[in-house]
C-alpha cells in the first residue's frame, strides 16, 4: 500500500513559486526545478517514491528513523534521499521534505535570481 501517490507529489511541486517540470533525462523521469535548479526527482511510469534535496545532518537522521528513506539514487548522497511511497513515510512527512528541499535550493539561490523569480 502506498502513503502517497505521484499526483500528490506533483500537485505540491506545481503549487510553488517559479516550478517548472520538465522531462531532461527521459520520457520516465520527471524533474522539478525552481528557478532552473532541481528541487525534486520522480519516475512516472514507475512511481515508488520521489528524490529529494535536504541538509546533510538531517538526511543522516531521517535515514536512522525510517526505512522508506535512503541515500538519493544515482544523486549525491550527501545532499540527496530517496523517500519510499511504499514503507514507512506517511504523506505528511513527505510534504514537509518536499517543502524542505525546494527551501534548500531557493535558498541556494543569489539574491538576485530570488529577485527576479519573486522568491
Amino acid at each position: 500500500m502506498r502513503t502517497f501517490e505521484f499526483e500528490q507529489i506533483r500537485d505540491r511541486c506545481l503549487s510553488k513559486v517559479a516550478v517548472d517540470e520538465s522531462f531532461p533525462f527521459d520520457d520516465q523521469t520527471m524533474v522539478w526545478k525552481v528557478a532552473g535548479k532541481v528541487f525534486a526527482i520522480a519516475n512516472v511510469d514507475d512511481f515508488r517514491g520521489v528524490s529529494l534535496k535536504c541538509n546533510p545532518e538531517r538526511s543522516i537522521e531521517l535515514r536512522e528513523q525510517f526505512e522508506g528513506i535512503r541515500p538519493g539514487w544515482h544523486l549525491n548522497k550527501k545532499h540527496w534521499n530517496s523517500v519510499s511511497a511504499e514503507l514507512d513515510v506517511e504523506w505528511s512527512l513527505a510534504c514537509d521534505l518536499l517543502d524542505h528541499s525546494y527551501s534548500c535550493v531557493v535558498a541556494g539561490l543569489t539574491k538576485k535570481s530570488r529577485l527576479e523569480h519573486g522568491l
